[in-house]
């Protein structure tokens, strides 16, 4: 009885610690892996809320980006790497949403294979034209491109720009030349070149671009004017339809971390994004932030993998 008592007691005693492990959480640096080079809207997004989350945590969010393979290369390190809510992914619709669509064996499932954290917002994209373009408008744009046809070059640094301009160019039967960036940032140095000559893209290093009269801004892909470009009219305003695609960016774990943990992170996102100098940073972005809890960032991505599928294969887009 006594060996039995004393048993129970080492069990009772063990479980009762249990939680204390998960409680000092975190006790050393987090990394935050970037499917995208510096420059882009995820990376620039990623400074935003990096610092703040470390201050809430007590540890520093040290940024590290991995680009390439859409997404991939970083979304296979994230799921590698141990469960214990040290490496986190910034990942994007490009990675959790592009990649299942597009590969007929992708390398991961990214509602089974990772822990969803918080959901942290949606991308401002709008359409940038070089100033040799003459066009100050979609209409003007489309019209210059059937009068040019095959002789555009158009990027995309995203899946989101290349889906929604496949979109275009399938709904406006147009006829150009598409050239792939690994990133907004290395797109809009070839815009901003005139080597390409129009793209969807974000605008965080665009916007000032646009000030400063060496770019043009055609529309925007979000739902209403934003106050970042107010003068780029919605698709709807510029009479073009059939852009369905929305790019958005969630903080995934390993498969396996922590619950607790993971309820940890997402309460300290969603109290951090809705602070007001958060909002006006990512303003700077038109980046919408909006924090949520695992289960409605678990949701969300098995809503929006089945709509990218939808969109890819509308786009003729077909898996390699």
């Amino acid at each position: 009885m006594r060996r039995l008592l004393a048993a129970i007691a080492l069990v009772v005693l063990w479980g009762a610690h249990l939680p204390a492990v998960h409680a000092q959480y975190p006790n050393k640096p987090i990394r935050l892996i970037v499917p995208f080079p510096p420059g882009g809207a995820a990376e620039l997004g990623a400074r935003i809320f990096a610092q703040p989350l470390g201050q809430a945590l007590g540890q520093t969010v040290v940024i590290e980006t991995k680009p390439g393979a859409d997404g991939a290369i970083a979304a296979d390190a994230t799921m590698k790497a141990a469960p214990d809510g040290y490496t986190l992914l910034y990942a994007t619709n490009t990675a959790f949403c592009w990649v299942p669509a597009v590969r007929k064996d992708p390398p991961y499932d990214p509602v089974n294979d990772f822990t969803a954290v918080s959901m942290i917002g949606q991308f401002g994209f709008f359409v940038f034209a070089h100033p040799s373009v003459p066009a100050t408008n979609m209409k003007e744009l489309i019209a210059h491109i059937r009068a040019n046809p095959g002789k555009l070059n158009y990027g995309s640094g995203n899946s989101t720009s290349m889906v929604a301009t496949a979109q275009l160019v399938q709904a406006e039967k147009l006829e150009v030349v598409h050239v792939p960036y690994k990133g907004d940032g290395p797109l809009m140095v070839d815009v901003l070149g005139g080597r390409v000559q129009f793209a969807i893209a974000t605008p965080g290093t665009a916007a000032p671009q646009v000030r400063e009269g060496k770019l043009r801004v055609l529309a925007t892909l979000l739902p209403s004017r934003n106050a970042l470009l107010p003068e780029a009219p919605t698709m709807a305003e510029s009479g073009v339809k059939g852009l369905t695609v929305t790019p958005w960016g969630g903080i995934f774990g390993p498969k396996g971390m922590p619950r607790d943990v993971a309820d940890r992170l997402s309460r300290e996102l969603i109290a951090l994004l809705k602070r007001p100098e958060v909002g006006e940073a990512f303003g700077k972005l038109a980046f919408e932030p909006r924090g949520s809890t695992p289960e409605e960032l678990a949701a969300y991505t098995r809503e929006q993998v089945a709509l990218w599928r939808r969109a890819v294969a509308e786009a003729g887009v077909k898996p390699e």
